[in-house]
């Protein structure tokens, strides 16, 4: 059993019959030999990594999601978002060749046509921007999503900050 890359609490149950073992530890461990599981055991970080050192380099960098929040009515990024802004260029940067997904949103304040138009700015906005600091543009899609898939349910024409958001995907 591996640590969570987050710190939470996870398990792994075993049941090969009346016999049921709980790898609830990191690096817990159990080894079926002959048909049959010994008792669970505890590994050390280090024996994990002699052992599956490499599987484990060889596995993917996990996708990671930003959100980026906008001022009202504009493709103008909040200044909380603004002053974040590089981090999230840097990480999706330091991944080299990722896959960019970029989506569009927007609160119930205005028209769904102007809402879909908006949001579809506020992503090519992020697209431009991750382009200008140098990721290809191949990699990345872009949509608008309106005021569809909102984060906070309000009532039309109910300013709400957070579905004013550019959600980015990274993978």
């Amino acid at each position: 059993m591996l640590p969570s890359t987050d710190g939470s609490a996870s398990a792994l149950i075993i049941n090969p019959g009346p016999n049921e073992q709980r790898l609830d530890k990191p690096y817990a461990a159990s080894a079926r030999r002959l048909g049959s599981y010994s008792s669970a055991y505890q590994e050390s970080a280090a024996a994990v990594q002699e052992r599956f050192g490499a599987a484990l380099a060889a596995q993917p960098v996990r996708p990671h999601s930003f959100v980026v929040y906008f001022q009202e009515g504009s493709d103008i990024l909040t200044p909380e978002s603004l002053a974040a802004f590089p981090q999230v260029k840097a990480e999706i940067l330091k991944r080299g060749a990722a896959e960019v997904t970029v989506i569009g949103h927007t609160d119930r304040v205005g028209s769904l046509a102007s809402n879909d138009a908006l949001s579809r700015q506020r992503a090519a906005m992020v697209r431009e921007s991750l382009i200008a600091a140098g990721l290809d543009a191949k990699l990345i899609e872009v949509a608008g999503r309106g005021e569809r898939e909102l984060v906070v349910p309000t009532a039309d024409e109910v300013s709400e900050p957070k579905n004013r958001r550019v959600e980015i995907s990274v993978r």
